[in-house]
């Protein structure tokens, strides 16, 4: 057993060499399973992010996910996304790796994409019943070619392999702090913490269900929601989409 000497997460860990998704895993077995279990595995063989769009997720970085069991309402759970963004940003600055964040779940380096988080749970209008937090962090694994343009690793960054257990053990211990600040609801300081190393005050394009906007990304509110100015002037809040920084 790798001990990770948290209070609250990695009690107990679940590896896989592979698994076709850690999410789907956490989700079948959140409802019996303990605060801070942690799914891992090697290989993804679906791995998805939101929307379902495809993951892939070769033998070389980090997928995993945490179930988590907080007590709060569903408006405080975006706040998970935030505090899973920032514990990759400070993980990444411990191997000497500047990255920023883009609303509302992508890790960026050089404005390339490192790591996906996606929150998924089950919950009423009024209570959170599980939440599972999963994470997705190229370290040592290859690109696909397509992606080459888009996306980077810890190994192509630094240009060395990087042990792979110490990205894991240093992201769960960044982890369990932000969810210890997250339980003692001290929202404020998640929230500042990931507006300092998020991309703001950037022309963004974003695509909803419903429409397509541009304008620049200003702020984010208390609830997470991010507050665009639009073309025209006027101040909008977006719950949910796509952000690009770059017009195409």
């Amino acid at each position: 057993m790798l001990d990770l000497n948290t209070e609250h997460l990695g009690k107990k860990l679940i590896y896989f060499k592979e698994i076709d998704s850690t999410n789907e895993y956490a989700k079948k077995i959140a409802p019996q399973e303990e605060e801070g279990t942690i799914i891992v595995a090697d290989v993804q063989k679906s791995g998805y992010g939101r929307r379902f769009r495809n993951w892939k997720s070769p033998k070389g970085g980090i997928w995993m996910s945490l179930i988590l069991k907080p007590k709060t309402t569903p408006e405080h759970i975006p706040k998970i996304v935030f505090l899973g963004a920032v514990a990759v940003v400070e993980m990444l600055e411990r191997f000497g790796v500047e990255a920023r964040i883009k609303w509302p779940n992508d890790v960026l380096v050089n404005e390339k994409k490192i790591c996906g988080i996606l929150v998924e749970g089950n919950f009423s209008e009024k209570e959170v019943y599980y939440i599972v937090l999963g994470i997705g962090i190229n370290v040592n694994n290859p690109l696909p070619q397509e992606l080459v343009s888009t996306s980077t690793s810890l190994r192509e960054v630094l240009g060395v392999e990087i042990p792979i257990i110490e990205v894991f053990k240093i992201l769960v211990e960044r982890l369990e702090h932000w969810y210890r600040e997250f339980l003692a609801e001290k929202d404020t300081l998640i929230l500042q913490k990931w507006r300092e190393n998020a991309i703001l005050r950037r022309e963004v394009k974003i695509i909803t269900e419903e429409k397509t906007l541009t304008g620049k990304a200003l702020d984010i509110d208390e609830f997470g929601a991010l507050i665009l100015e639009r073309e025209d002037g006027k101040r909008e809040k977006i719950l949910y989409g796509d952000v690009s920084l770059r017009f195409e």
